[in-house]
C-alpha cells in the first residue's frame, strides 16, 4: 500500500499536501479508496465555504457505500477537483494525483497535528487488529 512520505494524513483518512503557495491540497488515501471499491460519485464543497476542523463537506459515493469527507484542517474552500466530479473513477486510478479540493488553512498549527506517514501505517495496522 502506497503512503507517501511526503503528505500528512487524518485519522479519517483523508491525506493532506501543504503547496507553495500556503493553500492545502486534500484527498483521500489509498486505504479508503480501497475499502469504497469503485467509484461513481463525488460530491465537492463549493468555493469560498469555510469549513470547521473535522467538518463533513464532501461525499464520496462508490458502488458498496458512501462516506462522508471531513476537513483535516480548518480553512476556507480555494478551488475543487471538477475534473473528479465528472470521473470519480480517477480517485481509484490514482487516488494521491485526484485531488478532491484546496483549502487556505485557518490555523496552521492543526497541520502539525496530523500524522505523518508513519504514524499513518501504524494507525492501519491498528485498525486490522
Amino acid at each position: 500500500m502506497s503512503i507517501p512520505a511526503e503528505l500528512k494524513y487524518a485519522k479519517s483518512h483523508e491525506w493532506i499536501r501543504l503547496e507553495a503557495d500556503g493553500t492545502a491540497t486534500i484527498g483521500i488515501t489509498q486505504h479508503a479508496q480501497e475499502l469504497l471499491g469503485d467509484m461513481v460519485f463525488v460530491e465537492l464543497p463549493e468555493v469560498g465555504r469555510s469549513l470547521a476542523l473535522e467538518e463533513d463537506c464532501a461525499v464520496v459515493e462508490s458502488v458498496k457505500a458512501a462516506s462522508d469527507i471531513y476537513a483535516p484542517i480548518s480553512g476556507e474552500v480555494v478551488a475543487v477537483n471538477e475534473e473528479v466530479e465528472s470521473s470519480p473513477e480517477k480517485v481509484n486510478e490514482d487516488c494521491y494525483s485526484a485531488w478532491l479540493f484546496k483549502l487556505k488553512p485557518a490555523n496552521t498549527a492543526e497541520i502539525d497535528a496530523l500524522l505523518d506517514a508513519s504514524g499513518y501505517e501504524e494507525l492501519l495496522a491498528s485498525e486490522a487488529d
